[in-house]
């Protein structure tokens, strides 16, 4: 099966949270997905890779994507997110379980 990677550039609505140390979410053989989130001097921006096995769905990934960024205010920061598909709400939960786990 071959694996489809996704790289977004993004910028929050509003800029209020970067990340104090790395956080590591998931697990991807789970049939969910694992996240990682690192600090980057990115001048306010957050870049996202996905890697997944389903295509098609890159306008919802960036809508799922900026959806968490404009609700957390994370910004300067590095997202990377090895899926197995998971649904958008559980990819929403495990970002926020990301971010808590490396405040």
């Amino acid at each position: 099966m071959a694996l489809h990677t996704l790289e977004l550039d993004l910028v929050p609505s509003a800029a209020k949270v970067t990340l104090p140390a790395p956080s590591h979410t998931g697990v991807t053989g789970s049939s969910d997905l694992e996240i990682m989130l690192t600090p980057a001097p990115l001048a306010g921006r957050v870049t996202v890779k996905i890697v997944t096995p389903v295509t098609g769905f890159d306008p919802l990934w960036a809508r799922v994507m900026q959806k968490f960024l404009d609700e957390t205010g994370l910004y300067d920061a590095a997202i990377e997110i090895n899926d197995n598909n998971a649904t958008p709400a559980v990819v929403l939960l495990r970002l926020q379980q990301a971010l808590a786990a490396a405040l």
